[in-house]
């Protein structure tokens, strides 16, 4: 069974949803204007930051055409912007595109930017997984290497620039694992999760770090508990996916299988 490290929180956090869109594979819903915010602030700070390892000497504004280019592709697939219109997330994307590359791209040593890994399997799992890291960094201090993965979202910081890292961890140490794989170099200093806040004013707009220690342990387990790997393997073998109602993504928005979900009555 292969897995994508995206679609890990998505299924600790409702089982049933997951199955509808990864194992049923129900048609897909729209995308959010608000996720490809998100995409588009990627685009362009991931630019950016392989512009710096490789010495291209991109600008910031050089780089700030990915954010826009993404915005308008129509090309990608359908999207809803009834909540966030294109002209408003072009602005918010731009506005934290910069304030990444000038507030916080400084403070890495980056070594590689979406490093991708087409397959990493866990055979006595009977499990794969896939999926891209959004950074490799080099902490200058111990010569280690970690991961940066950038999050966005409304409450992505807080009012007094505390980064949401709760519900990461299996997410961050799959990219950790499939990081090492993609890179060949061991995976051993903290994970840091860079939060970027859609909001729409910029004093609101604020970016900060966070740190996740520890995130393989949750994943693989240890002589003393289960890890969230094997809990997975055991779902997708068995079959058994419950639904979680108090989901903040169940919504008719999010969930392809809301309709008919028994587990909402």
């Amino acid at each position: 069974m292969k897995i994508r490290a995206s679609s890990l929180s998505d299924l600790f956090d409702c089982p049933a949803r997951w199955e509808a869109r990864y194992i049923t594979k129900l048609p897909p819903l729209p995308t959010s204007g608000n996720a490809r915010l998100g995409t588009a602030v990627h685009a362009g700070t991931a630019l950016y930051d392989q512009s710096r390892i490789i010495h291209a000497g991109l600008t910031i504004d050089d780089a700030a055409g990915a954010v826009v280019d993404s915005i308008w592709d129509s090309s990608k697939e359908d999207t809803d912007w009834s909540e966030t219109p294109q002209r408003e997330a072009e602005k918010i994307a731009l506005a934290l595109h910069s304030k990444y590359c000038r507030e916080i791209s400084p403070r890495f040593e980056y070594v590689d930017v979406e490093a991708e890994c087409s397959a990493l399997t866990i055979r006595d799992l009977d499990i794969t997984l896939t999926g891209t890291t959004d950074r490799v960094y080099q902490d200058t201090l111990t010569g280690e290497y970690g991961i940066a993965d950038i999050k966005t979202g409304k409450n992505a910081v807080s009012a007094k620039g505390e980064v949401k890292t709760a519900s990461h961890a299996a997410q961050i140490a799959v990219y950790e694992l499939l990081a090492e794989q993609a890179t060949a170099r061991p995976i051993n200093a903290d994970a840091k999760i860079i939060g970027l806040a859609t909001a729409k004013t910029s004093a609101s707009q604020r970016a900060g770090i966070g740190t996740i220690s520890g995130a393989k342990e949750v994943l693989l387990g240890s002589d003393t508990h289960k890890g969230l790997l094997e809990m997975a393997s055991a779902m997708i073998k068995t079959g058994i996916f419950y639904g979680n109602p108090k989901s903040s993504l169940c919504n008719p928005k999010y969930c392809p299988n809301y309709q008919l979900c028994k587990f909402r009555r």
